[in-house]
């Protein structure tokens, strides 16, 4: 008889950990010279740690928390949503209406060990700006990767 797995062992991200890469992108914004808002989200979207940096524009503050929450919920970074969608009309037009779903850069997947814990989104530069904070925080989890 086969045996019934009931129940999978799931990771999650820390408190300890999200004040942390939420520390590394206040530092990045500082040096880039432009005021942000920073998410970190669980593995299910759920807010773990939210700043504003002084400045931050107001709109960015709900962009943020959304890009966090797409790159969790689809285990994705958010700037390869574009490019996935800009050739299906039908897809690119209708997904744009659902809640919370951001398809430009500045959110990511927080992964270790190829495994998803939890997401960080960034809002208030360019796009660009946003997805070069999110990668200077992300930079700190090479130290808990297995090698």
């Amino acid at each position: 008889m086969n045996k019934i797995v009931t129940s999978i062992e799931s990771k999650n991200i820390s408190l300890e950990l999200s004040i942390k890469l939420l520390e590394a992108a206040v530092v990045k914004g500082k040096e880039l010279g432009m005021p942000f808002s920073i998410s970190i989200v669980d593995k299910v979207g759920n807010l773990k740690a939210f700043s504003a940096m002084d400045g931050a524009p107001v709109l960015s503050l709900e962009i943020a928390q959304n890009k966090a929450f797409s790159a969790a919920a689809y285990n994705r970074p958010t700037h390869e949503w574009y490019d996935r969608l800009k050739n299906d009309p039908p897809l690119l037009h209708g997904i744009v209406h659902t809640d919370r779903l951001i398809i430009f850069g500045g959110g990511y997947p927080i992964l270790i060990n190829g495994e998803l814990i939890g997401g960080i989104g960034v809002s208030g530069g360019h796009y660009t700006h946003d997805m070069q904070v999110c990668e200077a925080a992300l930079e700190l989890l090479k130290q808990f990767e297995e090698v």
